[in-house]
């Protein structure tokens, strides 16, 4: 299982956990991580009462890593051609799929602190093998092209420094991947959380850009319906790179391997909501600094890559620098979180721990599914000649045809009273939920009318 805080002995999960633990045996590497990282180190703060700065210390992470991880190459490329293609018009798709992923990034940090279960564990728990299976493969068929669009991203920002991608991708696999094997959990955090600052150079970009800061107001606030096809299925793709499956299973797993208890939620809400926040502002400055630049200039894009170089002329060399040095750190930070959110999964799925903090020494299921994964997009990416971008960009739009069904599974877990028992949702949290829930589909309803030439052609 994923990590296991201490829920009250009498709540019904924990209670089926633990006869669980005891059928299958689990050997004591498998709750290792109790001991050792981020609990050790942080627990005295916790308990001792410490001042509100310490505590929101103590739980930062998950909001901000699975937010600003959002903002990967696939998401930087959706975001350029959000602003290239469409100016500021479509604009307003980024701050409104910001304020979902601040709610239902909520609701999954707090089905994970109540119930010690990340996303896939909890289904397995509550309706069985059969369907954490198909919530396994329903993710990798999303995830896989998302990875291999981080690796792609991480060859498009060698090459702008002349890099070749067969010698900047396995590099990169390799050092992720040790990182994550042999790092602690706190080690892990503290470098992702590093890497995860550069993202800040894009909001730069957005100023230099010099956009016409009245039109980005207006159409961020005032909805503008897409005038074609093409534009349905931009914004499919924006909420699928914001508001993504794999984001969602990620902070919900990684909340629970930090051991976020209850008790954490106040602060942990606070980390949700500003890494949701930071990553609406970068996506918005991206869009921004393409619709000022790109758009104005009737250049059309095809990658992070080409919006980085065809940024050159139009804003400057530091602009270039600044886009590819962001597209970098974006890349790094999602090759880690992206295979790590996939790998809780499929260990939760088939029943297996679920850590950053387990023992490397032995086999882990865990471990062997991120560096698996790792391998294989890497490998993928080094092919000469493989067409990357419709694979990159058709897993946005999966990302966002998955996504009703994955919120409709955390609202039906949050409602449960035999998985939340007191602390599931009230009716007006629901309610919000439900509309909110409403309204994705209505968006990959309208894609889907898009696809058929039902909506909007011009």
């Amino acid at each position: 299982m994923s990590g296991h805080h201490k829920a009250p002995k009498s709540h019904p999960l924990h209670q089926a956990t633990v006869r669980q633990r005891r059928r299958v045996g689990a050997p004591p590497h498998g709750v290792a991580h109790h001991r050792r990282g981020i609990s050790q180190r942080f627990e005295r703060i916790r308990s001792a009462g410490a001042g509100a700065w310490a505590a929101f210390l103590a739980v930062l992470g998950p909001g901000l890593l699975a937010g600003l991880s959002d903002d990967d190459p696939a998401g930087i490329t959706t975001y350029s051609v959000l602003g290239t293609d469409f100016g500021y018009r479509l604009l307003w798709i980024v701050p409104a799929s910001t304020l979902l992923l601040v709610q239902f990034h909520l609701l999954a940090v707090r089905i994970g602190a109540v119930t010690g279960l990340g996303f896939v564990g909890a289904i397995r728990q509550r309706w069985g093998k059969g369907m954490a299976y198909l919530a396994v493969l329903g993710l990798l068929l999303a995830n896989f092209g998302t990875i291999c669009a981080e690796y792609a991203g991480i060859a498009a920002a060698g090459s702008l420094i002349g890099i070749p991608n067969w010698l900047s991708t396995p590099i990169a696999a390799v050092l992720i991947s040790l990182l994550v094997v042999l790092g602690s959990f706190h080690r892990v955090e503290r470098v992702l959380l590093l890497i995860s600052s550069t993202l800040a150079l894009y909001i730069v970009d957005g100023i230099l850009a010099a956009p016409d800061w009245g039109l980005v107001w207006h159409h961020s606030l005032v909805p503008h319906l897409p005038e074609s096809p093409a534009g349905w299925v931009v914004i499919a793709a924006t909420l699928g790179t914001t508001l993504a499956p794999w984001g969602l299973a990620f902070i919900q797993s990684y909340a629970v391997d930090k051991k976020i208890s209850v008790a954490q939620l106040r602060w942990e809400r606070v980390d949700v909501v500003i890494g949701s926040v930071l990553t609406g502002v970068i996506g918005l400055a991206i869009a921004v600094a393409c619709a000022a630049t790109l758009h104005r200039a009737g250049v059309h894009i095809q990658d992070a890559s080409d919006a980085a170089a065809a940024l050159r002329p139009l804003a400057g060399q530091f602009a270039t620098v600044l886009f590819g040095a962001g597209l970098l750190g974006a890349s790094l930070l999602a090759a880690a979180i992206v295979p790590l959110a996939t790998a809780y999964s499929i260990a939760e799925g088939v029943g297996e721990p679920a850590s950053l903090d387990l023992d490397s020494r032995h086999f882990q299921w865990f471990y062997a599914a991120f560096v698996g994964l790792t391998v294989a997009a890497a490998a993928v990416v080094s092919l000469p000649g493989l067409p990357l971008i419709p694979l990159i960009y058709s897993s946005q739009v999966i990302n966002a045809v998955l996504l009703p069904l994955h919120v409709i599974a955390l609202q039906l877990l949050a409602r449960d009273a035999g998985v939340m028992g007191e602390a599931r949702s009230g009716w007006l949290s629901s309610l919000a939920a439900w509309i909110s829930i409403g309204l994705i589909c209505a968006c990959v309803a309208a894609l889907a009318a898009s696809e058929l030439g039902l909506l909007g052609r011009s």
